[in-house]
């Protein structure tokens, strides 16, 4: 079944959401790249990680879905190798040192064909270093955004665009495509947003597009009203919105 592309503003990405790439200090230091090593971003967004891997001397290409980030990236960072490319069906026959993803993999639920395609790109040792969204990521923002839907009596279910699986469940798919897991992790990650009263309103029109995208423009804003009442309580302190995200960060390697 396909499932809607998310709409990308390139723009807004970088100005108000900049925590997506810069909180990723610690992946880069798991995924600890070579001078010389052939590595592939996938969904490199604006390219800002991309080119922290490059700065290592490593030659790494970045891939992202969206042709406005891509854009984006190249423009900022001529010198690498950006290409439009869905992380299901990349259309690269090269073999890669390592395999990376920050912040993308919860937006595609398909994780085998991801990771088959990770294991496929990758030479025997090649390690697959990621972090994205895990179980239970935004449960406070979901259940506000569900309450909304239902109070505003739109047609049931609300879409959910996310995957966002256990360590276990992640762990096993990669070991059935030949990666084995060295190391996993699920860990709590309280994410304050920028411009106070405002900050739900753009992360909702940065990433909750797919949930509303099918609604006329008075219900899309009646919803993002509704959903920003419901989640106050558990969300809103001391005038800043504050995510409740989970990440799942793994290291596999092929065998």
């Amino acid at each position: 079944m396909a499932h809607p592309e998310p709409k990308w503003d390139a723009g807004l990405y970088d100005d108000k959401h900049s925590f997506v790439w810069k909180m990723a200090e610690g992946l880069l230091d798991l995924l600890a790249a070579q001078a010389g090593e052939q590595i592939l971003d996938i969904g490199c967004g604006t390219g800002h990680l991309t080119a922290k891997i490059a700065a290592t001397g490593a030659q790494v290409t970045g891939i992202d879905r969206s042709p406005e980030m891509i854009r984006q990236a190249r423009e900022a960072y001529p010198a690498i190798r950006f290409e439009v490319a869905n992380a299901t069906k990349i259309p690269m026959q090269e073999s890669f040192d390592a395999v990376f993803s920050n912040a993308t993999l919860h937006w595609i639920k398909e994780p085998e064909k991801v990771i088959s395609e990770t294991s496929r790109l990758l030479r025997p040792g090649g390690r697959f270093v990621a972090e994205f969204g895990g179980h239970g990521n935004i449960a406070g923002l979901v259940a506000a955004a569900e309450r909304a839907w239902d109070i505003l009596q739109l047609p049931p279910p609300m879409p959910n665009p996310w995957y966002y699986p256990g360590l276990g469940e992640y762990a096993g798919l990669l070991e059935k495509h030949g990666l084995e897991v060295t190391y996993g992790l699920l860990f709590d990650r309280p994410t304050p947003l920028e411009e106070g009263e405002n900050g739900l309103r753009n992360w909702l029109a940065m990433f909750g597009g797919a949930i509303v995208e099918k609604l006329s423009e008075s219900e899309q804003e009646r919803m993002v009203e509704q959903t920003m009442h419901e989640a106050r309580l558990a969300l809103f302190h001391e005038g800043q919105w504050v995510m409740d995200y989970r990440r799942l960060r793994v290291v596999a390697r092929k065998s």
